[in-house]
């Protein structure tokens, strides 16, 4: 496929997102129908779609116009690209731009353009992210970051290193995580590689990893993930724990056992013995030293991952988020002994979903949790935004 081509493909992709397709179902069909495209051509067009649902409204208002031609036109403009060098009509590119097309000339961004949100969603970030708030939205404009996690039980990270060389990846180690690596090239290599297939590496961002990092798990600890997913934390917390003289369980439960599918999988290749929970169940097995609640949020913190997310949210699921997490919270804390941690994590970077939930959760238990950390993580060019806090209960 020629650079044009793609282009055309995107914007095919583009208008079947808008219309209210998810993005990978989107690029499935596309490719099922594109037999013709070879590895890099789909590489390709999934990066221009991706790289234009991040900054969808700008490059609409750049495209003068909200469907993915006009989001390609402006996609173009903002890398100082004439788009009538592309849309020329010949081959597969895309058709020559119309004279309206072509007059566009955009006006000045508004801030919530500028960010690429949704005007009440620019509010929010506003409210509840103050001077920070455009420097966060902007940087996730960008692609993220590749992070790894080194299994330090069965092999040191200068040997993962050199491990993933040998299949063409290249990571460096992150200095604010131990258990680190950012990938810098070869990343679209990591799932066949030796390292992620024996369990030496995990894909995990390194914001997740440092928050884990930050959990003690003490011998014989018997630790409850309570919102599981793929256990991916559940790993990271088993990597670091004090197994001597007696070892941690760990145990694992989602309100929606299907997410939990690929957890048995990667636990034989991490090497770690996982025991999943039916909600029934949880009560039998209580109570647990540590308490692990990750739970739904936003996923403002990631957006550059799955940026189609801030698009589709509204405040009325926001609203609901919250009282979720709220839920969440209440149901799990009460499988807790006294004296264990509670710990509660979300990918936001919104107050109303981090430090006001923690607030409101205290609020409703007094004296009865003493807060031991309470750490936001921003969208950098080394993780997602995070939040992570930890609690005690006391009695």
């Amino acid at each position: 496929m020629t650079p044009a081509a793609r282009i055309a493909a995107a914007i095919e992709v583009l208008d079947q997102v808008f219309d209210g397709l998810a993005a990978e179902q989107a690029l499935t069909r596309w490719a099922r129908g594109a037999r013709y495209a070879g590895s890099k051509d789909r590489a390709g067009v999934r990066d221009h779609v991706f790289q234009a649902l991040r900054c969808r409204r700008s490059y609409a208002a750049m495209g003068g116009g909200e469907d993915g031609r006009a989001v390609m036109i402006g996609a173009l403009r903002a890398d100082d690209v004439d788009p009538g060098t592309v849309f020329t009509g010949e081959g597969h590119a895309p058709d020559i731009l119309s004279a309206v097309e072509t007059a566009v000339t955009p006006a000045t961004l508004s801030e919530a353009q500028s960010a690429d949100l949704p005007d009440w969603l620019w509010r929010v970030f506003e409210a509840d992210l103050g001077a920070d708030a455009m420097a966060q939205a902007r940087t996730q404009r960008n692609r993220a970051p590749v992070g790894l996690r080194v299994n330090i039980q069965m092999n040191t990270v200068l040997q993962t290193i050199e491990m993933l060389e040998g299949d063409g990846i290249i990571a460096m180690p992150v200095e604010a995580c131990e258990t680190a690596l950012i990938v810098t090239e070869g990343a679209r290599k990591i799932r066949q590689s030796q390292a992620y297939l024996t369990g030496a590496v995990e894909l995990q961002d390194v914001s997740s990893q440092s928050a884990m990092a930050r959990v003690t798990v003490p011998p014989g600890a018997r630790v409850l993930d309570y919102c599981a997913g793929g256990g991916g934390k559940t790993f990271a917390l088993a990597a670091l724990a004090q197994n001597d003289p007696d070892p941690v369980r760990f145990f694992a439960h989602d309100i929606a056992p299907g997410r939990m599918a690929d957890l048995p999988t990667r636990a034989t290749r991490a090497g770690v013995e996982v025991t999943l929970l039916e909600t029934s169940e949880i009560d039998r097995q209580a109570p647990f030293d540590i308490v692990l609640c990750d739970v739904p949020c936003s996923g403002s913190g990631t957006w550059r991952r799955a940026p189609e997310a801030k698009w589709r949210l509204t405040l009325d699921r926001l609203e609901e988020l919250s009282r979720i997490q709220m839920d969440i919270l209440q149901s799990s804390s009460k499988f807790l002994r006294p004296g264990g941690q509670l710990i509660y994590t979300t990918c936001s970077v919104l107050t109303r979903e981090n430090a006001d939930r923690i607030q409101a959760f205290s609020n409703a238990h007094p004296g009865q949790y003493d807060l031991q950390q309470q750490i936001q993580t921003p969208v950098s060019d080394i993780g997602d935004g995070f939040f992570y806090a930890s609690l005690i209960r006391t009695h």
